[in-house]
């Protein structure tokens, strides 16, 4: 993809030392959960950069004060979690499918700050994971859920949410922040090394008592509805 080349070609001094940091944080104990998450911000910042990627966010003041809530946002394409590290203020953790778990830089990405996959073709193996993050939320980690499962591949109209992608939200009683990505899938979705902005607006949470009594699937159509809402209002796109 062009604009990845353009990120490396850019940042090329600075990759051998980003590199061994990296391997450092992802192999050993080296750092807290707050410094492993600076780091990554930065490189993200640095990279948004060199890659011409400009992100705009807004309702970053409705995150809440509290850690230990689950971020829901659509999926639109490779470039979706790049967004959050450079907009969120607050260390978090994002899920990645077991398909990439292996993939260079994303693997060690993942280690560095301990995250998560999960196995979708294994029900068994995804509920044990539901469970492990809804346990770790309740200590006071935030996560980062693509409740669509996959990129929609649309632009920006959004897939169906799975209702069991919220079930690690009721089992830790957590608040769910539902979040609108716009042109998320242009920095890598797109053949082009044009300047680009993309946004990430964080809606206001949703508290454990105002879903506790809803099905897993009202709660999906919820969330996906209001962040189409915002993305109607933002675009103009019906």
């Amino acid at each position: 993809m062009k604009r990845i080349a353009r990120m490396v070609l850019h940042l090329l001094p600075f990759i051998p030392y980003w590199a061994v940091r990296l391997l450092v944080y992802a192999h050993t104990q080296v750092g807290t959960e707050e410094s492993r998450y600076r780091f990554i911000k930065h490189l993200t910042i640095k990279a948004n950069r060199a890659g011409r990627v400009r992100v705009v966010s807004s309702g970053v003041e409705n995150l809440p004060a509290e850690p230990g809530y689950i971020l829901y946002p659509n999926h639109q394409g490779l470039y979706d979690t790049l967004a959050f590290f450079e907009t969120d203020p607050h260390p978090f953790v994002p899920v990645m499918k077991k398909e990439v778990t292996n993939t260079i830089l994303l693997k060690q990405v993942r280690m560095a700050i301990r995250g998560i996959t999960i196995d979708r073709e294994d029900v068994k193996s995804a509920m044990r994971t539901i469970r492990k993050i809804s346990e770790e939320v309740k200590k006071g980690r935030n996560y980062l859920i693509f409740s669509e499962g996959t990129r929609s591949r649309q632009g920006n109209h959004t897939l169906e949410f799975k209702g069991g992608s919220f079930k690690a939200a009721y089992y830790a009683q957590c608040p769910i922040v539902p979040v609108a990505l716009v042109d998320c899938f242009k920095p890598f979705d797109v053949n082009s090394t044009e300047p680009v902005t993309i946004q990430v607006h964080y809606l206001p949470p949703i508290l454990y008592e105002e879903y506790k009594d809803k099905k897993t699937m009202e709660v999906a159509s919820m969330v996906r509805s209001q962040i189409e809402e915002k993305i109607r209002e933002v675009t103009g796109e019906a």
